[in-house]
């Protein structure tokens, strides 16, 4: 069994057919789905779903990029819908500067406002993991060293999982080193994506899982088309042959970790 650790399925690519999306996933051995919020609406609509699908389980938060178009004080919001045991973390959360004010025309001083909004939320929602107890997933893009400072503050008190890891070795033995986890799409597919594919084959085995973040980066060999979490067998099978063990090694270890990172009600 595989479970798709990060999905959205919310967005209108995936929820105009959902019942179909998820039977497909089943066929694929992807018997398990994670949905992730991206706002305050958007962890509603997640956590409906996982109320009225037993296979999925939701994520509460407001992703970094949407942190200026929600309410200032969020965090009572998100809390709520936490309360629910269909909600297994929180986030996704962290800190993205690919589209900060300064790439469409803004001033030094919006692209600063808008870092220190994001680590605001981010805090907002460390904080709330330290509450809750539940983990965190991090987006993270062209923040890096940014996002680990802000981590190290909580060091030893959250429990982590980089999303959409994308990076080296290197970075993926950092984040090892601190106590958190990463996560890999259909990236690490991709033909020019040897960094990643040298990540997934030197990361302990459990240390990481495997996920879509649907209906964004299809694997090849879907690559270009709307992702699904039926895919996320493609994924698993690619690094499966990375490391040189089977489907089925790659399938019960990434289902170990997620089991014991996500703490999934029974």
């Amino acid at each position: 069994m595989l479970t798709d650790t990060h999905a959205h399925l919310d967005f209108p690519q995936l929820a105009a057919d959902l019942p179909g999306v998820l039977a497909r996933a089943e066929a694929a051995g992807v018997r398990r789905v994670v949905t992730i919020g991206t706002g305050i609406e958007s962890s509603r609509r997640a956590l409906a779903m996982a109320g009225q699908y037993p296979q999925v389980f939701a994520v509460a938060g407001v992703h970094p990029n949407n942190v200026a178009e929600e309410a200032p004080d969020f965090a009572g919001a998100i809390r709520e819908i936490a309360r629910s045991p269909r909600v297994v973390a929180l986030g996704e959360t962290g800190l993205d500067y690919h589209y900060l004010p300064g790439t469409r025309g803004g001033t030094a001083e919006d692209d600063a406002a808008n870092k220190a909004a994001q680590a605001a939320a981010f805090r907002g929602h460390l904080d709330l993991a330290v509450e809750t107890g539940l983990p965190v997933v991090i987006h993270e893009r062209d923040a890096w060293d940014d996002t680990l400072a802000v981590l190290r503050e909580y060091a030893g008190r959250v429990r982590a999982v980089f999303h959409c890891f994308g990076k080296s070795p290197a970075h993926a033995a950092e984040v090892i080193a601190m106590g958190h986890l990463v996560s890999f799409t259909g990236i690490v597919t991709f033909k020019k994506a040897e960094l990643l594919q040298r990540s997934a084959a030197a990361v302990p085995a459990d240390k990481f899982m495997v996920e879509t973040d649907c209906p964004y980066l299809a694997p090849v060999p879907h690559r270009g088309k709307p992702c699904e979490p039926a895919f996320a067998r493609h994924t698993a099978e690619f690094i499966a042959a990375l490391r040189g063990v089977s489907l089925e090694a790659i399938a019960a270890e990434t289902q170990a970790v997620a089991d014991g990172f996500f703490r999934f009600p029974r």
